[in-house]
């Protein structure tokens, strides 16, 4: 058991100090890099600094790129050129980009950070130095660490880019508690790095200090290329011993940290509700396929379960809850190796469904753990679509009895959404993100919710001795992680005292404990390895991320004024959180000001345009790093849609019309005969283009031709067969039944009657849907659009690049009427009412917003 209590905390600060953007190698160059970490009682201070100078004979760019957890918040940026420094400023959001507004012209800007993977985001700037310049950027940033799984991991991303004549990383770890476990690893590593590694640890203390040579760096001794390209971690773990947790105390501040151990697990009733709508289809659905076998496989004997799965209808596994018996088990993997996707998106009636479940359920274990886990891809867009009713509808369904997890695979999904809905119904919400590790994402997620070992924590304090109190009461405690509580205590207090009430699989608990606060902070005497009042940041840092949670799913007023305590201590320490800015100066010529704000996981998504409540979906989706925008070239005969699912009576004439791909259709001819073919997409850095065909008798497109350089294949899918060409080999698949071909990594895969889809890895997907209403013809769409580069063009390609839907006055300003405002160009938009040939063909039609081409 002593193995479960592997801390895991994880310290991304990723390092990507300098992009070289000019033609002599290594003319800006890092002399001096350093990255300092302090970790006193899982409060983590990190410090990372560059020194660069300018060997050049010109003024050359130096860029500077750190990232860093998304947890974190930075509390300090600064530039110092040529002995000048450019220190940035916190201030209250509004405050700060009224500020740059004023200084920049039009008010634009990119941001200096942005969310660049699930647990990072990145800082980013650049700036101008002259010949001969030096310029020393320096970033500090401060976490409270989580306990996660067991096990703290302090990870750093190395990657100089370059040889650095002064490179270090100094770890420096103090845990009062005692550390029992240390170790480093690194991917990079070699004998003669190992060498420039030097690791000292006693009982309560550990110094870690990484100090490879130039020479020490290099990948061999003839060239000047770094090894440093990688990850180097630490890994500890700490001593738990009282039953009731460790107390730690320093000036005027408490931190109270609980982890039991060796408790019985609860038994578990969960329901895995899942999303097989048609936005799910490909690899999406395969990841969630291979992740629930996984998990079914660790659900124990004593656990209670069931499947539900969604598109426009819901589909029960069971009516019932089943015990996890060896035989339920496999019955339950065969019902999720059928799970296919296509159709639109109930989530209301599914969560509702579930929740019946659990309300009839029978013979559970009298103590037990009830749960929904939630995956989806998508908006609502099949009966209820309003996210307000659906929120209201399931917080009174659960009526605080069950836990709700709520898991948004990809960039489709209102974060928001499902955070507000899970948070208000005691569980949490956590973004899926589409890579090859998608699988691996909802196995680790079911893992740190799999044993819960204790519920309805509560940790009481004295109420004329501790103020400001942190978050005090918990519905659920899962083994591996660990409990925060913190506060201010009263100057004349000499003992706090503690008691803890909770439920556990066989009792109630009552754990007591007293801490002697002279005593206590007596540990932190020794200052070299503390920073600052570092409880009392570790108390604001934790208030505010709380007081940020809980205003998510508060009421209007409530939440005003729940953001306006978290303004006021995200100022009073100097955070960069949500609801500030940090105003970055730059030297005389220079863009005068960039702001650096906080981003949010709601953020990292594509933005409605349209007003809140309503359920929308994106024809042609737009790439996750630029959610903001759509962009058009040249060419003016092809534009996406948005539709949006509705409630109201819609006009009989449009119900059987489909878009052709959503698409004004080409220009004819002089002779009236449509163009024979039309380039709708090429991607030279992606090495693919997609063209395709009208119909002589239909106004649809009745074929299209994929072709990609590496590998050199082409795909020609017709209303009649699809065919595959390699090296003068042609492979043809039918319609007529479901099949794969791979060539070289590239794989064809065909859906009977309904659809083909053509993948490779780390490139964008190409889907295509067959659709009989009445006359065969096909529809086009992208998946996994986030590989698109900056150079993809054609008709459909130029949307993936920028562009804005708006009011404007040029257009009569009715309900149903937009712009369209692309580079050079504005388009009238209409909203008309057309078949989304992504659903099932009985599904209704959806309100888009349609697009007339001009020549």
């Amino acid at each position: 058991m002593e193995e479960r209590t592997l801390l895991a905390l994880m310290i991304f600060s990723s390092l990507v100090v300098l992009t070289e953007t000019i033609a002599q190698k290594h003319a800006i160059e890092i002399y001096s890099l350093r990255v300092n970490c302090r970790v006193t009682s899982r409060f983590a201070h990190t410090v990372i600094t560059s020194k660069i100078i300018n060997r050049a004979n010109e003024s050359r760019e130096a860029t500077f790129e750190v990232e860093l957890p998304k947890t974190a918040f930075i509390t300090n940026f600064s530039m110092s050129i040529d002995g000048k420094l450019y220190p940035g400023i916190i201030k209250e959001k509004a405050s700060a980009q009224k500020e740059y507004d004023a200084a920049v012209s039009q008010g634009q800007s990119a941001g200096l950070v942005k969310i660049t993977g699930r647990k990072l985001e990145q800082f980013h700037i650049s700036v101008s130095i002259a010949a001969a310049s030096k310029v020393t950027f320096e970033l500090a940033y401060e976490e409270l660490l989580k306990r996660q799984l067991g096990l703290f991991e302090l990870l750093i991303k190395v990657r100089p880019q370059q040889l650095v004549k002064h490179f270090q990383i100094d770890v420096h770890i103090f845990e009062p508690q005692g550390i029992r476990f240390l170790e480093t690893d690194s991917t990079f590593m070699t004998n003669e790095l190992t060498e420039a590694l030097t690791k000292v640890q006693n009982e309560t203390k550990a110094h870690i200090l990484f100090k490879p040579t130039v020479d020490q760096q290099k990948v061999n001794p003839e060239l000047d290329e770094t090894l440093l390209n990688g990850d180097f971690l630490v890994r500890y773990d700490v001593k738990q011993v009282a039953t009731a947790g460790d107390i730690q105390i320093f000036n005027g501040y408490f931190v109270h940290y609980f982890a039991p151990q060796e408790m019985p697990v609860f038994p578990k009733n969960v329901i895995f509700v899942i999303d097989r709508s048609g936005s799910m289809a490909g690899r999406k659905i395969e990841q969630t396929r291979e992740a629930l076998l996984k998990i079914l496989q660790d659900l124990r004997p004593e656990d209670h379960f069931s499947c539900i799965t969604f598109n426009n209808k819901v589909v029960e596994w069971k009516s019932a809850l089943l015990q996890a018996t060896a035989e339920n088990v496999a019955s339950a993997a065969g019902f999720v190796r059928t799970i296919t996707a296509r159709g639109g998106t109930d989530i209301n009636h599914a969560l509702l469904t579930a929740v019946s479940v659990l309300d009839k359920a029978e013979r559970l274990p009298e103590r037990s753990v009830s749960m929904i886990i939630l995956l989806t891809d998508g908006q609502p867009t099949s009966g209820e679509s309003k996210v307000e009713v659906i929120q209201e509808n399931i917080q009174k369904a659960v009526n605080g009895k069950y836990a709700l997890f709520c898991l948004g695979f990809g960039f489709d999904v209102s974060y928001n959404f499902l955070e507000k809905m899970a948070l208000s119904n005691g569980g949490i919400a956590r973004r899926i993100y589409e890579n090859a590790d998608a699988a691996l994402q909802l196995q680790g997620f079911y893992q740190e919710v799999a044993t819960p070992i204790l519920m309805k924590i509560e940790m009481q304090y004295p109420d004329n001795a501790v103020e400001g109190l942190t978050k005090n009461n918990f519905k659920l405690f899962f083994e591996g992680s660990e409990i925060i509580v913190s506060g201010k205590i009263s100057d004349e207090l000499d003992l706090l005292p503690v008691e803890i009430k909770a439920q556990s699989h066989t009792s109630d608990l009552t754990l007591k404990e007293e801490a002697n606060v002279k005593e206590k902070e007596q540990v932190f005497q020794s200052r070299s390895y503390i920073f600052g009042n570092f409880i009392e940041r570790l108390w604001a840092y934790l208030t505010i991320q709380q007081l940020l949670e809980k205003s998510i799913s508060a009421q209007e007023e409530q939440q005003k004024a729940l953001e306006a305590r978290a303004l006021e201590l995200s100022l009073q320490y100097g955070f960069v959180t949500p609801l500030t800015s940090m105003v970055v100066t730059k030297p005389t010529g220079q863009q005068q000001a960039e702001l650096a704000n906080k981003p949010t996981e709601a953020d990292n998504e594509k933005p409605s345009s349209f007003p809140v409540g309503d359920a929308y979906r994106m024809s042609v989706p737009l790439p996750s790093r630029r959610r903001s925008e759509l962009q058009s070239g040249s060419n003016k005969k092809l534009f996406p849609s948005v539709g949006r699912l509705s409630k109201q009576v819609r006009p009989a004439t449009h119900t059987k019309e489909h878009p052709a791909l959503l698409s004004q259709l080409p220009k004819e001819n002089t002779d009236g005969q449509a163009e024979p073919s039309v380039l709708l997409l090429s991607d030279p850095e992606q090495g693919l283009s997609v063209t395709g065909k009208h119909g002589d008798k239909i106004n649809q497109f009745v074929q299209f031709e994929i072709t990609y350089v590496n590998p050199a294949v082409q795909i020609n899918v017709s209303v009649d067969e699809i065919v595959l060409s390699h090296d003068n080999m042609n492979i043809q698949l039918s319609w007529t039944e479901s099949a794969t071909s791979a060539v070289q990594g590239l794989r064809v895969s065909t859906e009977k009657e309904s659809s083909v889809t053509v993948s490779l890895s780390d490139t964008v997907t190409v889907k295509i849907f067959l659709v009989k209403v009445p006359n065969d013809f096909l529809q086009l769409c992208f998946l996994n659009i986030d590989h698109f580069s900056d150079k993809v063009t054609g008709i459909l390609g130029q949307f993936y690049l920028k562009g804005q839907l708006e009011n404007n006055a040029k257009v009569t300003q009715r309900a149903n009427e937009r712009l369209l405002n692309v580079p050079g160009s504005e388009h009238r938009l209409t909203r008309l009412y057309k078949k989304d040939y992504r659903l099932e063909s009985t599904s209704d039609p959806v309100s888009c917003w349609s697009v007339v081409g001009t020549s």
